[in-house]
Parts: C-alpha cells; structure tokens; sequence
C-alpha cells in the first residue's frame, strides 16, 4: 500500500512540483471510481422502485407489499407514494451518515475511509441483488436496505474533505470539481446502465429467475436483481485500488489501519443509529396536530441532533479530542450561512436525481401513452454532473459568487417553469406533449445545480482557514444531502394530493431566499468577504 508522506505543504511551490502533485492526483483518481460507485449503489433506489412499480402495475403478483399495509392490496396512488419511501430512506441514511463522515478524514485517515466505505457498500448491494430474487421478501427488508446503501451517501463528505487536503487552494475548485462532478456522474451512469442490465440473465444461475408479466398480449422477462448486483464486482476491485493507490496525510495521525478502521466503524455506527431513529420516526411516528410536510422537517431535525449529540458524547477519548477541535466550525456565522446555500445546489441536484425516475412515470406516462422514460432519465444528472467542473473554473476566474448570483436567477426561473409545465400536464388527457419541454427544462435546472456545486464549492476555501475548509465543506454536503431525502417525500406528498406542481414553486420560493443570502453576505459591493 501507498505509504504516508513524512512531510506535506502543497502551497510551497517547490514541493508541490517535485511530490506533491503526482500524488495528489493518482489519490484523485482513484477516489473519483470510488465516489462514482458510492452514488450508484445510494442513488440507485429511485430506479428500483420506478422498476418495481411497473412489475408491480404489470402483474400485480410482482412485489405487492400487501402485509405493509395489513394483508391489503395498495390503491394505484397509494402504491405510488409508498414506493417514494424506498430512494427517501437511502436519502436520509445517506445524509445523516455524511455527519459523522464530514469529520472522519481527520481521525481515521484519507485512504483507511476510502477503502471502508467501498467495502461496506459491497453488502448492501450484494443482498439487495438476492432479495429481488424472491417475492416472498418482505418491504421493511428493502428499507433496510436503502438505509445500508446510505453508506454511498456518505462517503461524499469525507471524499470532498480528503481532496482538500490533496491540492493546493488556487487549484481546489478544479480538483473539488472533478471529484464531486465524475463521482456524481455515477447517478447518471447508473440511470443509463440499469435498463440495460436488468433485460438478460447476466450473472447465470447465481443470479435468479427473471421476473414475468405480460405486454403486448406477450410474456415479458425483467431480471431486476441485476441493477444491484452488477456493482459488486466493480466495488471489489475499486476497494483494492483504494487501499493499494492512496495515501494517508501526515497532518492526520489516524494510528495504525487495524486502529483507524475501528474509529471508522464506531463513527458509522454512530451515523447508522441517527439515520435509524429517522426512519423510525418516518414510517411509525405520526403526530396528529403536525403537518405532513412539517413532520418531515422533524425528521430531519431528529436525525441531524441524535447524531451530533451522539459523536460528542458516546466517542472514545481517542476520536473526541479532535472532534472538539472541529467542532469549532459551529461558532462561525458563515458555516451556517454556506449550508444554506450549498443545500439549494447539492441539495436540489441529489434530490431530483432520486426523485427523478419516479416523478417523470407519475406526471407523463398513462396506460396509453407508452411513452418510455428511461430512454431519458439520464440525461440531466449526467449534463449536472459534468458541468459541474465548469462551475468552479468559472469561480477560479470571475469569483464562486459572482457565479453563484448569476446561477440562482436562472434556478428560480426554470423552476417556476418546471412546475407550470406540470400543472399544463394535469389538466391534460395528453401529458406526454408536454414532456420535452418539461425535460428540456428540467436539464437546464440540473445544469444550474451542477455549475452552483462548483460555484459554492470554491467558495468556502476561500472565507475559512485551511483547518476549517476541509470538515466544513463535508459538514455542507452533509447537511445538503438531506435534498435526497427531503425532495421525494415533498414530491410523494404532493403527487398523492394530485399537486405536484407545488412541490417545484415551493423550491422556487427557497431558490430566491438563497439569492438574497449570498449577496447580503458575499456578492454585494461592501460585503463582508469577497469571494
């Protein structure tokens, strides 16, 4: 395995030309496969319960889930907000583990949390590919399951903190950049891949009986189990590549790997009981006098407290010492003032990928239509994904918020017109005409979310010191990626009150919040830091 450099300063010219650049780039590109992947397997429930929806719809047969609600088949709608649960549990695992993961990097070394995280993400998607072979599997199986599959999710924070500490800071916002850009491109690899695999028997015997039902007047074949399975031995090698190819940093004295891999595991525990006691309060908690919508928020809420409140007291004296030290970021204004806007960026563009494939079948496809929309899924999350190393070469050159200004405006518009578009779609006895250019639009608003990572990425190396950019650009992903959770369950809420349009003026209204934040704070003449 790579070893740890004895001495590491990459704003000394010197040192970054004759060492420090090759490494900080072969542990670059070795982190992006593994970032890709870790989305993949996180993100990949919104296909899943698209899939299983239309086995389901198919022949009723096909994953039913009637003892989820007491031995009763679902009504259409009633199916349809139950199958949102699925890619809004992944969410809000995947969130809540990115808080102890925002903090991580530190106490249990770059390449030790790369290497564990691939590794813990070959179970889930392991066990998922054998559960989808049965119809006997229960649904709470598949809950647990996406709340495995958080572990994707979480990998993000601590992937984004290590490069940090990999590149000097005029070139953060490129490397940050293509990190975050190619690693989110795995929602979109995913979203293409899936239809694919999932049309022939690819792993033999091991990997099941297809799943049939009739279209056409034909018997049809699905081998669903595939959209799981086929990352496996992709995540195996890459976990490899992970603990041979990267390095941990001096600055970061995590101890010996059995140690590190220990603390590593004690902070997942950690992230996994905060992400549990979510999911409880979202499928079991119902309080009478709150709102639906409110009650989400609480979940949230709950989730983000339990876990904080846990690594501060329930850590080994090891991992509290310099968890205090990070700690500190919650007394700078500007922490909070960032999580603000990164959410409206990360937030919207993961949370629309999870919704996405779902939202699109609920509005435009009728039992008439057959209109297709796999063929197209993809597309935004992947021209989001891309274009997010735009962004923060664009804030190297004009300023991350300058850029972030101008890319709001255009977030709120295409956003307002996303949601018009729907409501057009509802009255109409044809949806589907209105389909390309509700996608058209929807690409324009996952492009400005991608240049909007890059853009609001760039600027917190640049309002806090080196200590601090690191845990709080994995505390604003952390929080950001809650987008995950909180987008399908709004959407889930709305489609069921046959209003989805409000979900996206909603999202509207907190897109011109965040214009009016980021130029009191930082884009406006006089402000208190140019960045």
């Amino acid at each position: 395995m790579a070893r740890t450099p004895e001495h590491w300063n990459v704003e000394d010219q010197s040192f970054w030309d004759s060492t420090g650049k090759s490494i900080a780039n072969r542990n670059l590109w070795v982190s992006i496969p593994n970032l890709l992947c870790g989305f993949a397997v996180w993100l990949y429930w919104g296909m899943l319960a698209k899939t299983m929806q239309a086995l389901h719809f198919a022949n009723a047969d096909l994953f039913s889930f009637a003892a989820w609600n007491g031995g009763e088949a679902f009504s259409n709608d009633d199916y349809k907000a139950l199958m949102y649960t699925l890619p809004a549990v992944a969410g809000l695992a995947g969130a809540t583990l990115r808080i102890p993961n925002s903090f991580m990097i530190a106490i249990c070394g770059g390449r030790n949390v790369k290497f564990m995280t691939t590794v813990l993400l070959i179970l889930p998607a392991l066990v998922t590919g054998i559960a989808m072979q049965s119809q006997q599997t229960p649904f709470w199986v598949y809950i647990l399951l996406a709340a495995m599959s958080g572990v994707g999710g979480g990998a993000f924070a601590s992937s984004m903190s290590n490069i940090s500490f990999f590149f000097p800071k005029r070139m953060q916002g490129l490397a940050l950049g293509l990190n975050a850009g190619l690693g989110n491109l795995g929602v979109s690899v995913m979203q293409f891949l899936i239809p694919f695999v999932i049309t022939f028997g690819m792993f033999g015997s091991f990997g099941g009986e297809p799943q049939e039902f009739f279209k056409g007047g034909e018997v049809q074949q699905l081998w669903i189990q595939n959209a799981a399975l086929v990352w496996v031995p992709v995540m195996t090698l890459l976990a490899v590549m992970a603990w041979f190819l990267m390095n941990n940093l001096p600055q970061h004295p995590c101890g010996s790997a059995p140690v590190a891999i220990s603390k590593y595991l004690w902070l997942e525990l950690i992230g996994f009981i905060g992400s549990g006691i979510g999911v409880f309060l979202l499928l079991f908690v119902k309080i009478s006098f709150m709102p639906e919508l409110v009650r989400i928020f609480f979940v949230v809420l709950a989730a983000v407290i339990s876990t904080l409140l846990m690594m501060r007291f329930l850590t080994p004296k090891p991992i509290q010492e310099p968890l205090k030290s990070q700690f500190s970021i919650f007394k700078n204004k500007h922490t909070w003032v960032m999580t603000w806007l990164y959410t409206m960026t990360f937030g919207s563009f993961i949370g629309y990928a999870a919704a996405f494939p779902k939202l699109l079948d609920d509005i435009f496809v009728t039992p008439t239509n057959g209109l297709v929309t796999s063929n197209y899924i993809w597309i935004g999350v992947a021209v989001g994904a891309l274009i997010r190393p735009v962004g923060g070469w664009l804030s190297d050159k004009l300023g991350g918020a300058r850029v972030t200004q101008w890319d709001t405006w255009i977030m709120v518009g295409s956003t307002i017109l996303a949601g018009y578009l729907v409501s057009l779609a509802g009255q109409s006895e044809t949806p589907e005409k209105y389909f390309i250019p509700f996608l058209l639009t929807f690409i324009v608003l996952f492009a400005t979310t991608g240049i909007g990572n890059g853009s609001t990425f760039r600027m917190i190396p640049f309002i806090f010191s080196k200590e601090q950019a690191g845990p709080v650009l994995a505390w604003t992903s952390a929080i950001a990626a809650y987008g995950a959770f909180l987008i399908p369950k709004i959407f889930a809420t709305q489609i069921k009150a046959k209003t989805p349009e409000y979900a996206l003026y909603g999202f509207a209204v907190y897109y011109a919040s965040c214009l009016l934040v980021n130029w009191w704070f930082y884009a406006r003449k006089g402000s208190e830091i140019n960045c």
